[in-house]
């Protein structure tokens, strides 16, 4: 794949959280020899040997395959969470727009994609032991961000068929936390308005504890380099990405101080419900039903495959991210940008 000056890698979706930290990643890589980033807003942030190009995927018609054109690969990050009141506009970029890209990735020849699919796309699952890359992948259907991501994993299913010069790894990871997206992240699901410095654990006298609240988390810089290894290696398929412990009430509690108390999931569901339908609450409750339903993930084949493990547990990726939540913390990128509201 390298050549005598280095790979050539596009990143689609370069400024958001994974983008951020998949691009310095790949600047920092002695292999790699450029970074193209696509993104909708071109960033004041000049990494090494990166370029930047302004595309929109939900309107993009023409223009890709030209710039995939010589890259060694394509890593696809770029998805829209919002609005969630609308989902045939998130529809139009996560979907639409995933297609033209692989449809650019075939007509440019590039070696390889890596496509940034999630433990969102696969079907409900268990909670008390995890699963490995096998489990179904058909989503929640009743929740938008699981029903794009699992309506790609089946394109991509078609595309390999159709493609078989074009080496393609799907990466499943859990939920991705790092300082930097802190105000990102409070925007997209708490909104714009909720004060990040209430996010303290003395102001948390106790926890709420909804029956099948287990989920896995996962330091964005952790997933990065995941990316990284699958760039650099021959390695096909998916691929599950999350650190320990899984996270519960009980784990939480402990890390914040907070004593758990059971909450039925109809009581849950109601209020996110009312203020999701009050526009109060950008994070829909069809997104909660999922959660409640995600299968926790077997991590094995990314261990022995691509050689990667976290450094860092989930407790200290929620730790971080409570930081810089009370901070405003952000990066020099326009979905990345910090604010402290409150």
């Amino acid at each position: 794949m390298s050549s005598t000056s280095g790979s050539r890698i596009v990143v689609t979706g370069a400024t958001g959280n994974v983008g951020t930290s998949v691009v310095r990643l790949l600047s920092e890589d002695p292999q790699v020899g450029s970074v193209l980033g696509l993104a909708r807003r071109v960033p004041d942030w000049s990494p090494p040997k990166t370029e930047w190009s302004a595309v929109d995927l939900a309107s993009e018609r023409t223009g890709l395959a030209e710039r995939f054109a010589g890259a060694d690969a394509v890593i696809h990050l770029a998805w829209a969470f919002q609005p969630t009141h609308d989902p045939a506009t998130t529809w139009r970029t996560n979907v639409l727009g995933s297609i033209r890209v692989f449809e650019a990735v075939a007509a440019a020849r590039v070696p390889a994609l890596v496509h940034a699919s999630s433990v969102g796309a696969y079907s409900p699952g268990p909670k008390d032991h995890a699963v490995d890359e096998s489990w179904p992948t058909h989503g929640w259907p009743d929740a938008a961000y699981c029903r794009e991501k699992a309506y790609l994993e089946r394109t991509l299913d078609t595309f390999e068929r159709e493609h078989t010069e074009t080496r393609v790894v799907r990466m499943r990871p859990a939920f991705l936390f790092k300082r930097e997206s802190a105000s990102e992240q409070r925007r997209i699901f708490g909104g714009r308005f909720l004060p990040g410095p209430l996010a303290r654990p003395e102001l948390l006298p106790f926890l709420p504890d909804v029956p099948g609240l287990r989920v896995q988390a996962l330091h964005t810089d952790d997933a990065a380099r995941a990316y990284q290894l699958a760039v650099a290696s021959d390695v096909r398929g998916a691929f599950n990405l999350a650190a320990e412990p899984p996270l519960d009430a009980r784990v939480l509690g402990e890390l914040l101080g907070a004593r758990p108390v059971r909450l039925p999931r109809t009581a849950a569901r109601s209020a996110i419900a009312a203020a999701w339908g009050l526009h109060l609450l950008p994070a829909s409750p069809h997104l909660f039903d999922a959660v409640l339903r995600l299968p926790l993930m077997d991590c094995t084949r990314a261990r022995v495959e691509l050689g990667w493990l976290p450094e860092r547990s989930a407790t200290d990726v929620i730790q971080e991210f409570l930081d810089g939540l009370q901070q405003g913390a952000g990066a020099k990128t326009a979905p990345m940008a910090g604010r402290k509201v409150g």
